[in-house]
């Protein structure tokens, strides 16, 4: 081999291992600028796992809240729009028109009355039907002629010359606080309002000025 050839092959000896010293030296490098590992420990692990467990808990607890909360007003509108339904239409068709509020059995219709027979319920009178539920109960209905009850049947009659009797039916919600639904007679006016409402008694002949 000439001298010109050894050197060639000297220099790509040399570069070759300047290259692999160059590599060295940039893992070397690397390995010193790494971050530490993001993985977690198990003790921060569990940390997470606690906190995690903890909002769910409490965003369970909100949103139960927040549904039974709704389910008892839902139940409640549902018992109002039934009211005003029965007192719309009997002015509209002329019919006469019942709300019957079963406390024993936690529940109320409407029907439109077709029958003379107004101790029984037909099935094709029957307009709308629901039960309470466990989140809304009725404890007591008070008729504005001072009809009270607390255990039976509770019937609210409208016809084109409006309710035969006005009153007020007092719901409990999950909490036990009350909630009153008042039906006025004179002005066919149907108002919820929180507590325990105190009826407005009509007034007799002897009563009125005019």
């Amino acid at each position: 081999m000439t001298e010109d050839g050894r050197r060639m092959t000297d220099d790509r000896i040399q570069r070759t291992e300047d290259r692999k010293q160059r590599t060295d030296d940039i893992r070397r490098l690397s390995s010193v600028l790494r971050p530490p590992s993001s993985g977690f420990t198990l003790a921060e692990s569990m940390v997470v796992i606690v906190v995690v467990s903890l909002l769910l808990v409490i965003a369970a607890t909100n949103l139960k809240g927040v549904i039974t909360k709704n389910s008892f007003k839902s139940k409640v509108q549902g018992l109002v729009s039934a009211i005003e339904a029965a007192s719309t239409a009997a002015g509209q068709t002329g019919k006469r028109y019942e709300v019957i509020i079963d406390i024993p059995q936690q529940n109320y219709l409407l029907r439109e009355i077709s029958s003379s027979n107004l101790a029984e319920v037909l099935e094709e009178e029957i307009v709308a039907e629901e039960d309470f539920g466990e989140n809304c109960r009725v404890a007591y209905v008070l008729f504005d002629d001072g009809e009270f009850t607390n255990e039976d049947r509770a019937k609210f009659r409208t016809s084109r010359a409006g309710w035969q009797y006005g009153g007020i039916i007092v719901l409990l919600d999950k909490d036990g606080q009350p909630w009153s639904i008042v039906i006025d007679r004179l002005s066919n006016i149907v108002v919820l309002q929180p507590g325990e409402a105190q009826i407005i008694w009509p007034r007799s002949q002897d009563e009125v000025p005019f």
